[in-house]
């Protein structure tokens, strides 16, 4: 299975590529969905979790991110009421609950967790704004670390007293129903970022030729090689007809040509669609703006590589090497914290595990050259056997 994630800058038209990808996909015979949070789509699909046939081989599901929040609240109220109970809490209702801010993308992470364990050849998916989107996509590593720092399973040594403790205060205790609901999240999301992380999901990055363009590009690149993301194509959304008798439309036209011929330059490779002289409307006008096909397997980006350098001589070792494209030297910071390093680049930031060989050694300095991040670190007194 296929799985591209289509985002872009706000207004780049992101969702009309992604419903274009998706009936790309379909008119070549493969079975295809179509998932997105926004308000009326483009193809019809009504809120909720079944798939709506839209046209042959193509269905499309539109989240409803209000129903999803309420469905989750109440669950989780039900598995504590016990302790709520005892606590003389008041339970909350459905009619009652509002939406709060930032559901939308726990509601999406959920879609396209459901969507990966369906039978489809290919799933598009309509994901927010470019650092939105990679900041959903990041969530779940970063919210399964969040809770094996809070809830460190390994303390969970005096789960055997927790039955007698309950039959004694006859209620279950909360720690019980705490450890069991990050348990239950632990593997949610888990498997949304087995998905996020599989070798055939992909992100497909949408802009409209202009000043901004490049700097969506080198934020995309280096948000997508931070945490590990496969950027399959870059798509030219929106490009004017080349040839106009128009003086001032000549220089709008003028304008986005250049912009365009930098994106050549930068990435060799870029789908051009056209603008449509109005907004799309239906299934003809999608097909007027047909991506192509999918690759069959996106190109593997660059790995996030630990190798280890022996360098003694010069009292350290060179260990990473992570791929940084756009990122510049003011934009990076680094913290060790124990076994983990905390690196900041650009907007983003991602924690990185240290292998073992390195937990003794110390960060002595890093450096970025021709898009590579190298970190050095000394290791501590003791460390390296020695020899007569």
């Amino acid at each position: 299975m296929r799985i591209i994630l289509v985002t872009g800058a706000g207004g780049a038209g992101r969702t009309t590529v992604a419903a274009a990808s998706a009936l790309s996909g379909a008119r070549r015979g493969g079975r295809v969905l179509l998932v997105s949070s926004e308000a009326g789509g483009l193809l019809g699909a009504v809120p909720g979790t079944r798939p709506t046939p839209v046209a042959d081989g193509l269905w499309a599901v539109r989240v409803d991110s209000g129903a999803d929040f309420r469905r989750e609240l109440l669950a989780l109220q039900d598995r504590a009421g016990a302790a709520l109970d005892l606590l003389g809490a008041a339970p909350l209702e459905d009619a009652e609950l509002t939406e709060l801010p930032g559901s939308t993308h726990f509601a999406l992470l959920r879609a396209l967790r459901d969507a990966a364990a369906g039978d489809w050849d290919t799933v598009v998916v309509d994901l927010p704004p470019l650092r939105d989107a990679l900041a959903l996509l990041a969530l779940p590593a970063e919210l399964r670390r969040y809770l094996r720092r809070l809830l460190p399973p390994e303390r969970q040594a005096a789960r055997a007293l927790r039955p007698m403790l309950a039959q004694l205060a006859g209620v279950p205790m909360p720690a019980q129903w705490l450890y069991a609901t990050a348990a239950r999240l632990e593997e949610e999301f888990a498997a949304v970022q087995a998905v996020v992380d599989a070798p055939t999901t992909s992100v497909r990055l949408v802009l409209e030729p202009g000043p901004a363009a490049e700097d969506t590009l080198r934020t995309a690149r280096l948000g997508c090689a931070l945490h590990g993301l496969t950027l399959d194509a870059v798509v030219a959304n929106r490009l004017l007809p080349a040839e106009t008798p128009d003086p001032w439309f000549a220089g709008l036209v003028a304008q986005q040509r250049k912009h365009l011929d930098e994106l050549h330059a930068e990435l060799g490779a870029v789908t051009e669609l056209p603008h449509l002289g109005a907004d799309p409307r239906g299934l003809d006008d999608l097909a007027r703006l047909d991506p192509g096909p999918a690759p069959d397997a996106p190109v593997p980006a660059p790995a996030t590589e630990w190798t280890v350098e022996d360098l003694r001589d010069s009292d350290g070792i060179l260990v990473w090497r992570l791929p940084l494209p756009g990122a510049v030297k003011s934009d990076l910071g680094l913290v060790r914290r124990g076994d983990e390093l905390l690196l900041r680049a650009g907007p983003f930031r991602r924690n990185l595990p240290l292998p073992s060989v390195l937990r003794r050694c110390t960060v002595s300095g890093a450096g970025l050259t021709d898009g590579v991040l190298r970190i050095r670190f000394t290791p501590d007194p003791g460390l390296w056997p020695t020899t007569g």
